[in-house]
């Protein structure tokens, strides 16, 4: 068998032409899915032939991961009602107990069986009391200690407002690792902006980019306008549909812009508006219109 045709059979080690039998298991090339090789030396002595190939097919591979169509919203949904959180953080809150992000449906829900029932004011979710500023900076620390990213990206938050810039990108950059979106978002920023790093135009894509392959719409609503910055019109289009889908109201009126413009095609953009409403319709509950009508009765905001 010739080395071509080793190398288009997966059932066969690109390097040295074994076949996957009995106790004989092969895997795929770390990088790509175009080969597979019975041990690490075959891969090391396949590389010069393989790296090439394995480039290009690395790069599609990318290319289709960044602009696949997420499920639903990096911030999922409300651990209470399993109903799809808001983009619209007003709309949400974190408490230091447990960090659970939960929607203000339920906390406004929760609020109101508290007062009915005379009971101390609770976490909706875990239901320990309220906490003080003091208590909530402990039980923040605590929960950095076990490894909470979302703990981790308040306190990088916290830090930042403080302007210790050091600090923020330390928390961020940890809770990134563990695979915290918002954080990923925010190390793009300071990358972007120059704050306590270098501006790094290289780094603000990659981590917005790893917040969008994740569902996160702001990043992603970012990247389409780098790229119509950069004359790259198809690709802007189709991150501002994706994040548009998700329910953010920039990318809808980004592509409602650009169809003006002649840069969207009429069907694009009916598309675009059908799944944008149908993502905002999904995250819409029965306490979440009542704390709505609630704050319009009070005017607490327009």
């Amino acid at each position: 068998m010739s080395e071509e045709n080793i190398e288009a059979d997966p059932s066969c080690c690109a390097s040295c032409g074994v076949a996957e039998i009995d106790d004989i298991k092969l895997k795929e090339c770390s990088d790509c899915d175009l080969v597979r090789y019975c041990s690490d030396v075959c891969q090391k002595e396949h590389t010069s032939q393989h790296e090439e190939a394995c480039k290009k097919r690395t790069a599609e591979l990318r290319e289709e991961l960044l602009f696949k169509q997420p499920e639903s919203s990096h911030l999922g949904d409300c651990p209470i009602c399993m109903m799809p959180l808001p983009l619209d953080r007003q709309k949400t809150g974190t408490w230091t107990c447990c960090f659970k992000i939960i929607c203000k449906g339920c906390a406004y829900a929760n609020g109101l069986r508290e007062r009915e029932e005379k009971l101390q004011h609770s976490c909706p979710f875990c239901r320990k009391p309220v906490a003080s500023p003091e208590q909530g900076d402990k039980q923040t620390m605590n929960r950095i200690a076990a490894n909470d990213p979302v703990a981790m990206r308040r306190k990088g938050t916290q830090q930042y407002k403080k302007g210790d810039y050091d600090g923020a990108l330390e928390y961020y950059t940890r809770a990134a690792k563990l695979g915290d979106l918002d954080a990923k978002y925010e190390l793009a920023c300071m990358y972007e902006f120059g704050k306590g790093v270098e501006k790094d135009r290289v780094k603000v894509v990659h981590y917005l980019e790893e917040a969008a392959i994740g569902g996160h719409p702001i990043a992603r609503h970012r990247l389409g306008l780098i790229e119509w910055d950069n004359g790259n019109n198809e690709r802007a289009v189709k991150h501002c549909i994706i994040a548009a889908n998700l329910g953010d109201d920039d990318s809808i009126k980004a592509l409602m812009e650009a169809f003006r413009s002649g840069r969207v095609s009429k069907d694009d953009l009916a598309s675009a508006l059908r799944a944008h409403q149908a993502a905002v319709d999904a995250t819409k509950s029965p306490q979440r219109e009542a704390l709505e009508e609630f704050v319009r009765r009070k005017g607490l905001r327009k």
